[in-house]
């Protein structure tokens, strides 16, 4: 597990390869991520919007972004948590993610960056 805190908001990332949805012949290899967001600050706040940085071993690098996670923008109120699942393809067996989500203070209204610590996708014979 990758943690890491920003702005005062504590990010936690499991990654779990799925194998029964990958396909090594067709350079189709899927991964899944899960992520925790724990508010550690005084104050409510909102995620607005995500942007990621997916490096593939191949060399390519795309850029995702959009609003909210998995189709909502949750509210975490001081000491609360949001745990969500989504998930990544790769071309390759090896990558890594990083990224930020922008959040709203909704005590003041003002938008605020929190990063997402990098982690890597790595289907595990590779480790071997």
């Amino acid at each position: 597990m990758v943690s890491a805190i920003s702005e005062g908001i504590k990010i936690s990332i499991e990654t779990m390869f799925q194998e029964q949805y990958s396909n090594a012949e067709n350079d189709h290899f899927m991964f899944a991520y899960k992520i925790n967001i724990e508010n550690l600050t005084d104050f409510p706040v909102q995620l607005m919007s995500r942007k990621w940085f997916i490096f593939d071993s191949i060399g390519e690098t795309r850029i995702v972004e959009g609003e909210g996670v998995v189709g909502l923008k949750p509210i975490l109120t001081p000491n609360e948590s949001y745990t969500y699942v989504s998930g990544c393809q790769l071309k390759s067996e090896i990558g890594s993610m990083r990224g930020k989500y922008s959040m709203l203070n909704l005590h003041t209204e003002r938008l605020f960056d929190v990063e997402i610590p990098e982690f890597e996708l790595i289907v595990p014979f590779k480790l071997n």
